[in-house]
């Protein structure tokens, strides 16, 4: 059966490393048989420039058709006057709210060639392999009431809700003690129950899932000791799962563990097993159209679409294999190069990955 998958390329350098990602798909279905048929659309200040609006009823519908969605990026200086409703950034919110994505995977993975790129001493980071399990649709990032208003002195107050239900809890805990069982066993929850009530909360209702995985092993560590231990001893996590904000940081804390942001995908899935995937690194506006991003994050995007949600866990391991060998060429994008290794482009690492597919099967 052939499965749909939307792509948005979107803003920035989104275009151009979805590009490379289409491209190690294309290779998939001709070369591989993979079943699969591909949809455009726009989304973020893309879909503002034509419809006025960064996520279009059209683009929603295509979402809502779509067994998976593959995301470039989202955001630019052009847009940042616009009303906080017609923002590109509203788009991901959007696309997650409909699409019904509450579990946000991260991997933090360290290639061996890229040992040395990382901010870390290679023997604290050789063999790294986290997985960050990150609440999506809840949190401060959602809670309402929310919003600035005027205090009777004059002075403005901005305000959030942090807001968290069992159900929501209990759903993204299931989801990394499942994720646990494919890897070491441990689960590590993170996050702040000596001060917030709502993750005191989260404490007791993940500690009353465990229950039901006593193959997992279970630790608490509250978020400011999380972050000081990832940069110190990184190797003591397997699972992370944690709130929405703390997952937005500490995910990023871990990129630069791996060598680069431009290295790290991500799976956002519902219940069903349908997702968003995505590179984490944004649209950076800075470097777009110079051909110097990195696609491989947007790649092992598409490797986690095919293990998560197109149930073609064989094929994911050949587009990580694939990455694999062109790191073992020496072949590097700007952001992970080091001297005396051969920089090359955008485009050039996407056909590289292409190229070694399709070595396999020679």
């Amino acid at each position: 059966m052939t499965k749909k998958v939307l792509v948005l390329p979107g803003d920035g350098i989104g275009p151009e490393v979805v590009a490379e990602a289409a491209a190690v798909l294309d290779c998939l279905r001709t070369d591989y048989g993979l079943a699969v048929e591909l949809e455009y659309g726009l989304v973020g200040g893309a879909a503002y420039d034509v419809h006025g609006l960064p996520l279009p009823e059209e683009t929603v519908r295509l979402a809502h058709e779509a067994d998976a969605v593959l995301l470039g990026a989202v955001g630019g200086h052009q847009w940042e006057s616009l009303p906080i409703a017609l923002r590109p950034e509203k788009a991901l919110l959007g696309l997650r709210a409909t699409l019904g994505v509450f579990a946000n995977l991260r991997p933090a993975v360290l290639y061996p060639q890229l040992a040395s790129a990382s901010s870390l001493r290679a023997d604290v980071v050789a063999g790294l392999d986290i997985m960050i399990v990150r609440e999506l649709t809840g949190g401060i990032y959602f809670g309402e009431p929310r919003g600035v208003r005027t205090l009777a002195n004059g002075e403005r107050q901005g305000f959030n809700t942090l807001v968290y239900s069992e159900s929501e809890i209990e759903r993204v805990a299931v989801r990394a003690f499942e994720i646990a069982r494919t890897r070491a066993r441990k689960v590590c929850s993170v996050d702040k129950a000596n001060v917030l009530e709502a993750t005191e909360l989260w404490r007791e209702v993940v500690t009353r899932v465990a229950g039901r995985y006593p193959d997992v092993t279970l630790a608490h560590m509250y978020v400011d000791n999380a972050a000081m231990q990832l940069v110190r001893a990184p190797k003591q996590f397997d699972v992370i799962v944690t709130t929405n904000m703390f997952g937005d940081i500490l995910s990023d804390e871990a990129a630069m563990l791996t060598g680069s942001i431009g290295m790290l995908p991500s799976a956002s899935l519902n219940e069903t097993g349908r997702g968003l995937y995505e590179p984490i690194h944004g649209s950076a506006p800075d470097i777009a159209g110079q051909g110097v991003a990195n696609p491989l994050a947007t790649i092992l995007s598409v490797a986690m679409m095919l293990r998560y949600s197109l149930e073609e866990p064989i094929l994911a391991g050949r587009v990580e294999q694939a990455v694999g060998a062109v790191l073992d060429q020496g072949l590097r994008t700007a952001d992970i190069q080091r001297e005396g290794q051969p920089r090359v482009t955008t485009g050039e690492m996407g056909e590289a990955v292409v190229a070694a597919l399709r070595a396999r099967l020679s």
